[in-house]
C-alpha cells in the first residue's frame, strides 16, 4: 500500500506550475514593496516638513536690581535670537510619481 501511495501521482503538481506561480508571488511582493516604499518616503517627508517649521525663535528680557540708595547692584542684559528658515526648509516635497506612458518616472 505504501509503494501505491508513493508512486500515484494523482494531484501532483507540475514544475512549470510551481514557477508560474513563484513568478506571481514575487512580483505581487515587488509590487506591494515599492508601495510601502512611496508610502515610507512620503511620511518621512511629511516628517522633515514638520520640523523645518519648527520655529526656535526666543527672547529674554534683562533684569536689574538695585540696591536701597538707588544704585545698581546686579544686572544682566537680555538676550534674542530669531530663527530664519534655512534654505531647504519646507520647499521641495519628495512624492512616489505615476509612471508615465513609458514606464519611467518624470523628475
Amino acid at each position: 500500500m505504501l509503494k501505491q501511495l508513493w508512486r500515484d501521482e494523482a494531484g501532483v503538481i507540475l514544475s512549470a506550475e510551481l514557477v508560474l506561480v513563484g513568478t506571481i508571488l514575487v512580483i505581487g511582493m515587488l509590487v506591494g514593496l515599492v508601495e510601502l516604499q512611496c508610502a515610507v518616503v512620503g511620511e518621512l517627508s511629511d516628517l522633515g516638513d514638520a520640523l523645518g517649521n519648527l520655529d526656535q525663535s526666543y527672547q529674554t528680557s534683562g533684569i536689574t536690581s538695585f540696591k536701597s540708595h538707588g544704585r545698581i547692584k546686579a544686572s544682566t542684559a537680555g538676550a534674542r535670537f530669531h530663527d530664519g528658515p534655512d534654505t531647504c526648509d519646507c520647499n521641495t516635497i519628495i512624492v512616489c510619481d505615476p509612471a508615465s506612458g513609458g514606464g519611467e518616472k518624470q523628475f
